[in-house]
């Protein structure tokens, strides 16, 4: 069993900010696949086959709460699961995936370090910057997407079902070989 996670804020004024990423990404994934999501784990839940969905309700500081229910749920690990979040240090539309790190100012991701105990988990980065330099960065990713960009996010979202198919079945090495690039 395996667990895709996208980090966000779970209020709709969030709703289309940038450090919403993760939970754009998930929206279309879950759409494409037509999966409906239950209130479960302190978080926006599905299960379908082996493969656990998850959105916390957490907050993104909190993030390593919901993750850590999920897992002493199913008794999977931290090498089981793919974290999909924002990262304004990357370009818009480019994809990073890490297998582990540090948590690189990203406050979801350290929550989920913290948690875990461990920072051995696997991660898509999607880039949703550059910072310009007159905006703090806290501002930025808190400020809404273009309806450009949100289009973006949507083929970056059906890109990433392929990418999840791929971590599937021939692991994060071949997933970081074909993906760790420039998508939109």
């Amino acid at each position: 069993m395996k667990a895709i996670i996208g980090l966000g804020n779970p209020e709709i004024k969030y709703k289309n900010t940038r450090h919403n990423t993760g939970f754009l990404i998930m929206d279309e994934i879950l759409r494409v696949h037509q999966i409906t999501l239950s209130d479960k784990f302190n978080s926006f839940f599905a299960k379908k086959d082996d493969l656990l969905y998850l959105l916390p309700k957490t907050y993104m500081n909190l993030s390593g709460n919901a993750v850590v229910e999920l897992l002493n749920f199913y008794k999977i690990t931290n090498k089981d699961i793919l974290v999909i979040y924002d990262d304004a240090t990357i370009e818009f539309g480019t994809f990073r995936l890490k297998k582990s790190g540090s948590f690189g100012g990203h406050n979801g991701i350290k929550s989920i370090i913290n948690r875990l105990g461990t920072d051995v988990f696997d991660r898509l980065k999607v880039g949703v910057g550059p910072v310009p330099n007159n905006i703090p960065i806290d501002k930025f990713v808190l400020s809404d997407f273009t309806s450009d960009e949100l289009e973006k996010i949507k083929i970056l979202g059906k890109h990433t079902i392929e990418l999840v198919d791929c971590w599937l079945n021939e692991g994060m090495e071949a997933t970081q070989n074909k993906f760790n690039k420039k998508i939109v």
